[in-house]
């Protein structure tokens, strides 16, 4: 489990035959260990191997067909972020690394020091979507502005823009959506009782 907060930045170093090979911070390399979960813009995987400048996690065809991992490349910056503990602090919402749909960008709209971004998505999606409710971009914890009958936006602060790989996106690309677990959670109990 994690909670959308970003602690950290990585770059693609190689993309190849289901293995990603990551470069980032050595800091941030002490906090994990062979066999350990990440995420990786929103999506929960396994480490494989590590060294002092980068850590390697394989995935399955089920999660490049799944996520945006069809379109990333090298040099691609990516969000990282480590696990919750049951000691961490919970400023995000609870986001399993468990992508649900992948979404385009179709607009950034500058507005006072924020921006405004506006996603596509797939009609079945939009039902776990709400107004002041959490959605995760790209793993990152973001709070919906508005919904419509095919997209959400959400506002990006200045700290958030600066400290993730917002600050590379345009309009045309893709990023993976997690609605909200409760939600799909709350829908399938309703659906047994009835």
């Amino acid at each position: 489990m994690f909670s959308g907060i970003i602690s950290n930045l990585g770059q693609i170093t190689t993309k190849k035959s289901k293995l990603l090979q990551i470069t980032t911070d050595q800091k941030f390399l002490g906090f994990f260990k062979k066999g350990d979960s990440i995420s990786v813009n929103g999506i929960c995987l396994t480490v494989i191997q590590k060294n002092g400048k980068s850590f390697s996690a394989d995935f399955m065809l089920e999660t490049e067909n799944k996520t945006t991992l069809k379109y990333l490349k090298v040099g691609d910056l990516v969000n990282l972020e480590l696990p919750a503990s049951p000691s961490s602090f919970l400023s995000g919402h609870i986001v399993q690394g468990h992508v649900d749909t992948v979404s385009r960008l179709t607009d950034i709209k500058k507005e006072g020091n924020s921006r405004i971004l506006k996603f596509e998505i797939p009609f079945k999606f939009l039902k776990y979507i709400v107004e002041k409710g959490g959605v995760a971009v790209n793993g990152i914890s973001l709070t919906v502005i508005s919904v419509g009958k095919n997209f959400f936006t959400c506002g990006i602060i200045p700290h958030t823009w600066k400290n993730t790989m917002l600050n590379t996106i345009k309009v045309g690309d893709f990023v993976n959506i997690e609605v909200d677990i409760l939600g799909k959670y709350l829908e399938k109990l309703i659906k047994n009782e009835t």
